[in-house]
């Protein structure tokens, strides 16, 4: 339930397996004097594109004392430049019948519009303009910063199973940035200041740290040309150094608890696993991908079906894993006990899912049907113009390449039922194992929040 799960109804499967479609024709890209990389996928499907914009640089690059300034910086990209006013870059993007938001991860922070393809040449302008000439102004930043921390009140603070989310990601990491949330500790958010947005526009949004991903009714070659008009004349820079810290080896078995107002218990189990550098020889990031979908992957998966709906111990109950990060990465199973049941309880027999496969394996017909909704979901999440987008994007941000796309698709079809229960058998041990527990505390009547006027995605 952490991570963004898709399984959706196969309509399209004769044209996955086939490889064919509109969402496999190649990207076009070129880099520009200035490093700036570009990317193009032309899709005429709509008269319609996605113009978006990935620096490289995100929540796992943040120095000590200042986490949530990569969020921050992107909530300030909208305050302005001298030639555009506070507010006016969205007004400029609604007037055109556009839409346009953005959004920082642990290894990126991204922009972007979905406007008319006339209107491509004005969106470039804007994003460019304030990739060289942002203007952070204190009375501007204090406001802002108080949205942000409003963000955090509702989205973690007031959100107990995504405190322990929160706590459970800065158990599993000790050394490796991924320890801290993305919003930032609010401690840290009491202290920023605007300086410390001004050196991170300063250090990071240079051309030679950005990605510009188009996707839509444009000609590739235009593209270019567009690119260099508008990103071209920006200067690169040199870049800080990046200083991440890898993650020891984990010596035994971490717990950790939150105690919060809450419904229901809850608890989430995280393994230690693989991932994506080689599309070509990692096997077993695919294994694990085909593992998370026979877990909780469609409907008739097994957690759902055999502890939600027949064994009703569980009201809800879920198996993620991604593999494709900067960072390492975690296979994660949780859920929340049913009325009359407990969290032992429940955690037993999650368990003893995972432990099933580690014994019996999988069947041909189980891992048939598993493989052909993963590999659906993932072709349907590209099937739109932002999907295929976005899919190009994190793929980059990710180390990999636009490239690899096919690759990916072809190695979730090639997983074989002992190659998934290899890795049940490899990842799933104890001292690879930690915890994260609710321990729901009485709820108190509380006034509702509502979002503050500014708060982003």
């Amino acid at each position: 339930m952490f991570r963004q799960r898709f399984s959706r109804a196969v309509g399209l499967l004769a044209a996955l397996l086939l490889g064919a479609g509109p969402a496999c024709a190649n990207p076009y890209e070129t880099r520009l004097d200035n490093g700036l990389h570009v990317i193009v996928k032309e899709d005429r499907r709509a008269p319609s594109v996605v113009h978006m914009l990935w620096y490289g640089v995100g929540a796992m690059d943040e120095p000590e004392g200042v986490s949530g300034i990569a969020h921050m910086l992107e909530h300030m990209m909208f305050k302005g430049t001298d030639q555009i006013g506070p507010g006016e870059f969205n007004k400029r993007v609604a007037a055109v019948g556009g839409r346009d938001n953005a959004f920082t991860g642990l290894d990126y922070t991204a922009y972007f519009q979905q406007i008319p393809p006339d209107r491509l040449g004005e969106m470039m302008m804007l994003e460019a303009d304030r990739m060289a000439n942002l203007k952070i102004v204190d009375t501007q930043f204090a406001p802002e910063l108080e949205v942000v921390k409003e963000e955090r009140r509702l989205r973690t603070d007031d959100q107990p199973r995504a405190l322990v989310h929160e706590q459970l990601m800065a158990t599993v990491f000790q050394a490796h940035p991924y320890r801290r949330p993305v919003i930032g500790w609010m401690t840290d958010l009491e202290t920023m200041t605007a300086d410390d947005a001004r050196a991170w526009h300063r250090h990071w949004y240079a051309p030679n740290n950005a990605r510009l991903v188009v996707v839509g009714d444009v000609d590739h070659q235009a593209v270019f040309d567009l690119a260099r008009r508008f990103y071209g004349p920006i200067a690169a820079r040199d870049l800080p150094p990046r200083r991440i810290s890898g993650e020891p080896g984990q010596r035994g078995r971490r717990a950790t608890t939150v105690a919060a107002p809450a419904d229901l218990p809850y608890v989430a189990l995280a393994w230690r696993t693989p991932t994506l550098r080689d599309p070509a020889s990692d096997r077993e990031v695919f294994a694990l991908q085909v593992l998370a979908a026979v877990l909780d992957g469609y409907e008739g998966a097994r957690l759902p079906r055999r502890l939600v709906r027949e064994g009703r111990i569980a009201v809800s109950v879920g198996a993620g894993y991604d593999g494709t990060a900067r960072g390492p990465s975690l296979f994660i199973i949780d859920g929340a006990p049913a009325p009359g049941h407990s969290v032992a309880e429940l955690e037993a027999a999650l368990r003893a899912e995972v432990t099933r496969i580690q014994n019996e394996g999988v069947s041909e017909e189980e891992l048939r049907r598993v493989k052909t909704q993963t590999v659906a979901g993932e072709v349907f999440k590209r099937d739109s113009l932002m999907g295929q987008a976005m899919e190009i994007g994190l793929l980059e941000s990710a180390g990999l390449s636009w490239r690899d796309e096919a690759r990916l698709l072809d190695g979730v079809r090639q997983v074989s039922a002992a190659e998934v229960q290899a890795v049940a058998r490899k990842y799933f041990a104890d001292t690879n194992l930690t915890r994260a527990e609710l321990d729901p505390l009485p709820l108190a009547a509380q006034r509702p929040r509502s979002a503050l006027p500014g708060m982003r995605h």
